[in-house]
């Protein structure tokens, strides 16, 4: 997913931090995505094509016309996305947003997403072989950087929907550059999506006793998704809302 986040779940029990009472409903996120419009290598428009090692992914179309573009074990799919359509992928979809018309979306993830961390761009073998050589290719946050690492990930996925017997290969390199990191994502986990349950578990059996105390315990929260400063994730421009500050 890269470094943005648009959510970051409180660890368990910790009440300093600012999320920590002010959770999307079962420890998801949601953001705003205007996908790229720039031209890639194929002579498409769009984002950077990766994958999700852990987090469910969703799409309601909110403007524009473009397509999702899947690869999977299945194969290669490609679906029409028009405004009020839904779409979601699982863990291990490879995908990529077309941007046709001014594709805008909505975006719903698990486990403390939008780009927690989660996803890996479909690199060149030759890349994704190499820790170093990944990181200096998804490093930088500027247009430039942003269009150089898109434009390599196309590269890849290109070959990959060429030959799909690589598949099992490039699942093996993507899990090989982030296994550092998932006691982390479990522990964002915990936190979100299982802490998220078991607080729906707590209320069941509080309300199976006759006791209504804890329906005292409601609040409203609010935050905002503002449109500027946009952040330039995998797919598009993000338009976040700033958990710290909800209330």
């Amino acid at each position: 997913m890269g470094s943005n986040l648009g959510i970051r779940a409180a660890r368990a029990g910790d009440d300093t931090s600012p999320t920590a009472k002010a959770l999307f409903p079962g420890g998801v996120t949601v953001c705003l995505v205007t996908v790229y419009e720039t031209e890639t290598p194929d002579g498409l428009h769009g984002g950077s094509p990766h994958m999700h090692l852990t987090c469910t992914e969703g799409y309601v179309v909110l403007e524009g016309h473009g397509r999702l573009q899947t690869l999977t074990g299945e194969g290669f799919r490609e679906l029409e996305l028009e405004p009020l359509d839904v779409v979601w992928f699982e863990p291990g979809v490879i995908h990529r947003l077309v941007n046709d018309k001014a594709l805008r979306l909505l975006v719903v993830m698990q486990n403390g997403g939008p780009e927690a961390g989660d996803a890996v761009f479909t690199f060149p073998p030759s890349v994704l072989a190499d820790p170093a050589h990944y990181a200096a290719a998804t490093a930088g946050g500027s247009e430039s950087a942003v269009t150089r690492r898109r434009d390599l990930a196309v590269e890849g996925f290109t070959a990959l929907r060429a030959d799909p017997a690589q598949l099992e290969s490039f699942h093996a390199a993507a899990l090989e550059l982030v296994s550092d990191r998932l006691d982390e994502w479990k522990e964002l986990w915990r936190a979100g999506a299982l802490g998220a349950t078991r607080r729906t578990g707590e209320i069941l059996e509080e309300l199976q006793t006759g006791s209504t105390q804890v329906l005292d315990q409601g609040r409203v929260h609010a935050g905002h998704a503002a449109d500027e400063p946009q952040r330039l994730g995998m797919c598009g421009r993000l338009a976040v809302v700033d958990w710290s500050s909800v209330a």
